[in-house]
This record gives structure tokens, C-alpha cells and sequence, in this order.
């Protein structure tokens, strides 16, 4: 059935009521949207405390109180008209926002739907003043400095929407999960919420260097700070900071997945695939990672000003953005985590061998690897355990050279400073070793190893095979992609933006090892590709390519594709199981893991090892200490 057709009406202005409520559908969607609203001007007021107080799952009664600088009496009324805002008052103010809000949309949209007051009371002011919504009376009252906004019956003159409301209690954990957002950004604020009465949560304020790690740990669970890695990148003006979850912590839905930009929680495509690429190498499948994601930067490149609720954004450089987020958050993968746990528990000379970590991308090929055939894989396991790993400045390598017909070498210092002498005799011990010293071979498929910890279970075809993997990324990097000409170059029709992209990231291609050049005004040709991706379909490869050269970094489908090739040969390549190993060769491959990025992983996102302690030990024994 279609709708009958309307008689013609005459064009005439909606009433301001009705545009208050066409624009608080846009703003306002459900309580937690109020809260959200609320607490983001309270920030804005620079509040070291917010109480929440709800009843019915905010439906009855939100109650947002904060201890910030509070509104002059004068301007509590301009408060609730449309429009009206202390955040910015110019074009080059907006497109500079450094304030939470900035539309001037809220409180007038939360009014149009709900009975509203306002309580506040300034440093200069005697007492508290409170302003009726409804009847716009202003009356004196008794507050300390700061803010309180009651909203109550949201929805009251839209009975339509309220219809459209969940259950109390469901209300209720979107409204907890909307104030939670904002405590992971303000470490330093406390929050609270009460919910009929009775306190819900409550995240105290913090102080100090690890404030964030403290308030990470209130929020999300210490076992959320205890399987992630902390994250410090910097390029330019763009900082990015916080904490990735490793790999065995992935969940099944992206619900712990955090994103920050200069304080406000957004939702970000550019982002989001900037880090979920970042996990390619060890999280395989449809499990997704947890982090807590900061992005620093000038207010300048970054537009807000796109969505009512403000959540979304867009970036005036995104390919900028992307490459630093994926290279964040793979620097911190990258480390072993069996050295991030030695060097904080350990003694300050272990530190030597934490400070060589901290930037883990290796400036050469393994010297077992240099000049040798990637295609010859049968003898890599003997031929893999003599290559130098990075070092601290003053000491040789600590791992120097594991050899297969011997127990690693002694280091030696370069100088002759007792403290650097004993500082290496102390890291050679096997105390020093991340994953220990090897104690036996199990069923040919496990590796035994004891540490300062405890016991260490190694799964050595995995492990090796993610060393091999990555020694042969390392081989294909030193060198300039290779290409290979088609014999009969492969055509497709093309859209505008496709050939558009082609021609404008020419020498983009050729670096690639691709050539795409234009055959007809719609039709674009494929005449070379990658040597090591020459079997592969060369229409769907430079399609792939084109769709991320236009939103992404230029080689992420290119080098999926060329790792996953890589990866192959490396599985043929790893030592088999069941193959007897000699405690000396053991010891080798435990050496090369503690200095191979990402070998707690194999390829194929499997963990490489387990730690138990002594602790778990004695308690399998019923054995006290």
C-alpha cells in the first residue's frame, strides 16, 4: 500500500518547541545519552568529582553534581536556549575544539524532553541560585561551588519514544558504561554512580605517574592490566599512548576496545582497522583485541564537528594517523613478553637488557640468513642459531651466538669498568634468561625450561616456526621488492576512483612491485606484480591494493599477502616435532625466542609458551612456603 497523498500544504517556520525536539532526537536517544551529555559538561567546568544518581534506570530521574566552576546566576536562563554555548564563540574556535562540547544543543535538547533544573553557584557568588526549566523561575538555594542538573520524566511530552526504552536495568548498564568511558580518560576525576539509592560504582581519583594504569586497572580489571602491553609512540605531533591486550587475552565481541582522541571517546573506522592490522602477525580468526587507545594530537587536524553526539570524527590526514597507530601498537606486540616481565621484576641490571628493547626493529638481517637462499629451508634450524641479537650500549651480546654443539657463549664487556664486568656476569646467569635454562624434552614436542619464576612449557614448533617467519621478513625487507613482468598483461574496467588512485600513486606501485597503468578511459592494465606474488590472481591483487592506497598505508594488503607466502615456508621450514633435541639446542631456541618480536605466537596466532610459577606449583601440591 502506498501512503495517500497529502494536500498541498503552505511553507511556514516549525514552532521552536517542535524544532527542540526534532533536534533532541539527534541528541538524545536514551538516559545514557543525558549522562553522557551531563558529565561532559562537568569536565568541560574542570570537575575533580562527578556523582551520577539515577532512578528507574534514568528514566525517572538522572542527577548529575559536580565540584567545577559552576554557571553565574545571569546565565543559568541562556543556559537552556538552542544554541547557546560558552565553548566557542568563532569559525577558527570550532575548527580548534579543546572542550568536551561545543554545539550548544544539549541542555536545550534534554529540556525540550524532560523536566529540567538547573543549581549552581560560582567562586563570586554568596549562595547557589536554581532555575526551574519549566517555568523559568530563579530562586536562591544551598549548594557548595560547582553544578548539579536534575533531569527527570525523560521523554515525558514524546511518549512515543519512551515506548521505545528497554528495561530498567538495561538502561542502567548503558548509562554505567557511558560514565565508564569518560573514567578512562580522566584518571584524575572521580566519579560515582548511585542508582535507587544505592551505590553502583565508584573509581577514585588518582595521582601520580601511573595514574592511568591505576584507573585501567579500577575500570577494566587488574587482569586487563596483566595481559596487555603498555603502548608510548610518538610522530610529529601525534602521540599515542594507553595499553593493547596481547593476543591470548582477544575476545569473541569488540566490546574492550577503548579509542581516545584528545579526551573523547570516538569511534573511528581509520582507527579501529589501523589496529586491528597491527595484530595481523599473532591473531588469526575472527577474535577480537582489547586495548585502551590515546591519540594526542593538534585539535587543528581532527574535525568533531560531524555528528550531533560527537562520537564520530574525521581526520584531515587518516593515512597519517593509521601508519602511527599500527606502528604503536606493533612496536609494543613486537616485544617478547618473557623480557617486559624480567625487566620490571627483576634487578635494575636487567634493565640493560629491557633498554634493547625498546625499539625492536632489527637494522639487518640475521647473520645466518645473510646472503643464504630464502627457498633452502632444510638446514635454517642449525644454520639460524648463530646471529647477534640487539644489545645495550657497553655490553655484547647477552644472548651471543647460541651455538648447537655448545651451551651459549660467555659475554665479554668492551670495557674494563668493574660494574659493567659483574653487570654482565649477573646477566649471564640463567636467572637472566627470560625463558630459562632447558631442562628436558617432552613426548618431542615440548620444551622444559626453569626460570626465576618457575616451570616454562615451549611448544618448539611453534616457537621456531615464528622464528624462521620472521628472520625471512627481515631477509625480503633488506631488499627492494622485485617485479615481474606479465607476459599478457591482465585487464579489468575500472571505476573513476580506481583509476583516479592508480595514476595519482604511480611510484607508490612501482615500489610496490606493481605496474597499473591506464589501457582506455576504463580500463586499466596490470602489466607486473611482485615476484614472490606472481602465482597469485594480479587483477584482485592490484584492486586490493587500490582499495587501500585510497583510505590505508599503502603496502598493508601487499605485505598480508607476502607474510602469509611467508609464513607458509616457514611452517615447512620449523624443526618437526617429534625431532630429539640435545639440551644445548634447547637452550639455543629458548635464546633466539627471547629475541625475535612477537615469538610469544606462532604464525597462526598459537601461544609458543607458558609460564607456570612456583606458586601455581605449590599449589598442585598443596605445599606451603
Amino acid at each position: 500500500m502506498y501512503p495517500s497523498i497529502q494536500p498541498q500544504r503552505a511553507i511556514r517556520e516549525l514552532p521552536d518547541e517542535l524544532i527542540s525536539q526534532i533536534a533532541a532526537g539527534e541528541v538524545v536517544e536514551r538516559p545514557a545519552s543525558v549522562v553522557r551529555e551531563l558529565v561532559d559538561n562537568a569536565l568541560d567546568a574542570g570537575a575533580t568529582h562527578i556523582t551520577v544518581r539515577l532512578l528507574s534506570g534514568g528514566v525517572r530521574l538522572i542527577s548529575v553534581e559536580d565540584n567545577g566552576a559552576g554557571i553565574p546566576s545571569n546565565e543559568l536562563p541562556i543556559a537552556l536556549k538552542r544554541h547557546a554555548t560558552s565553548k566557542i564563540t568563532n569559525l577558527n574556535e570550532l575548527e580548534s575544539v579543546g572542550t568536551m562540547g561545543f554545539r550548544g544543543e544539549a541542555l536545550a535538547a534534554i529540556h525540550s524532553v524532560s523536566e529540567l533544573s538547573l543549581l549552581s553557584r560560582t567562586a563570586q557568588q554568596d549562595h547557589a541560585m536554581r532555575l526551574d526549566g519549566r517555568s523559568g523561575e530563579l530562586e536562591p538555594a544551598a549548594r557548595a561551588l560547582g553544578t548539579t542538573v536534575e533531569v527527570k520524566e525523560l521523554f515525558y511530552s514524546t511518549p512515543a519514544r519512551r515506548k521505545f526504552l528497554k528495561t530498567d536495568a538495561t538502561e542502567l548498564a548503558h548509562c554505567v558504561e557511558a560514565v565508564r568511558r569518560h573514567a578512562l580518560s580522566r584518571p584524575q576525576v572521580g566519579f560515582e554512580i548511585w542508582h535507587d539509592g544505592k551505590l553502583v560504582e565508584q573509581w577514585r581519583s588518582q595521582t601520580g605517574n601511573e595514574e592511568l594504569d591505576r584507573r585501567l586497572a579500577d575500570v577494566l580489571g587488574a587482569d586487563f592490566l596483566k595481559n596487555s602491553v603498555a603502548v608510548q609512540f610518538t610522530q610529529g605531533n601525534l602521540h599515542v599512548f594507553g595499553r593493547a591486550g596481547i593476543p591470548d587475552a582477544a575476545r569473541a565481541r569488540a566490546d574492550h576496545q577503548f579509542l581516545y582522541v584528545n579526551g573523547r571517546f570516538v569511534r573511528d573506522k581509520v582507527v579501529t582497522h589501523a589496529a586491528r592490522s597491527a595484530y595481523e602477525d599473532v591473531l588469526h580468526g575472527h577474535r577480537q583485541p582489547v586495548y585502551a587507545l590515546y591519540l594526542d594530537m593538534d585539535p587543528t587536524r581532527v574535525d568533531v564537528n560531524v555528528h550531533p553526539t560527537k562520537i564520530e570524527l574525521r581526520f584531515r590526514d587518516g593515512r597519517e594517523v593509521h601508519q602511527a597507530v599500527r606502528r604503536a601498537v606493533e612496536s609494543a606486540l613486537a616485544i617478547p613478553r618473557a623480557n617486559s616481565a624480567m625487566a620490571k621484576d627483576s634487578a635494575p641490571v636487567n634493565d640493560i637488557a629491557a633498554s634493547a628493547w625498546k625499539a625492536p626493529t632489527w637494522q639487518q638481517a640475521p647473520m645466518a640468513l645473510q646472503g643464504e637462499n630464502i627457498q633452502d629451508l632444510g638446514q635454517l634450524w642449525e644454520k639460524s642459531t648463530s646471529f647477534s641479537a640487539p644489545v645495550a650500549d657497553g655490553v655484547t651480546n647477552v644472548y651471543a651466538s647460541p651455538r648447537v654443539d655448545g651451551m651459549p657463549n660467555r659475554p665479554t664487556t668492551t670495557g674494563s669498568s668493574p660494574e659493567s664486568s659483574n653487570a654482565a656476569s649477573q646477566l649471564h646467569t640463567s636467572e637472566s634468561w627470560p625463558l630459562g635454562k632447558a631442562l628436558a624434552q617432552l613426548q618431542g614436542v615440548y620444551i622444559l625450561a626453569e626460570n626465576k619464576q618457575g616451570l616454562v612449557l615451549v611448544d618448539m614448533h611453534a616457537a621456531h616456526e615464528r622464528i624462521v617467519y620472521e628472520q625471512l621478513k627481515l631477509q625480503i625487507d633488506a631488499h627492494q621488492l622485485s617485479s615481474q613482468p606479465l607476459l599478457i598483461p591482465a585487464t579489468f574496467p575500472a571505476t573513476e576512483q580506481e583509476i583516479a588512485t592508480a595514476q595519482a600513486n604511480e611510484q607508490v606501485l612501482i615500489d610496490l612491485g606493481m605496474e597499473v597503468s591506464l589501457l582506455t578511459a576504463k580500463t586499466l592494465a596490470v602489466r607486473a606484480v611482485p615476484t614472490t606474488l606472481s602465482k597469485g590472481d594480479p587483477v584482485a591483487l592490484a584492486r586490493s591494493v587500490l582499495a587501500e592506497l585510497q583510505q590505508h598505508d599503502a603496502s598493508t594488503v601487499l605485505q598480508r599477502a607476502q607474510n602469509e607466502l611467508l609464513a607458509t615456508m616457514a611452517c615447512h621450514g620449523a624443526v618437526r616435532a617429534n625431532r630429539k633435541l640435545t639440551v644445548e639446542e634447547m637452550n639455543a631456541l629458548l635464546r633466539q625466542m627471547e629475541v625475535t618480536p612477537r615469538s610469544d605466537q606462532c604464525n597462526h596466532g598459537r601461544p609458543t609458551w607458558r609460564q607456570i610459577t612456583l606458586r601455581e606449583l605449590d599449589a598442585l601440591f598443596m605445599r606451603g612456603r
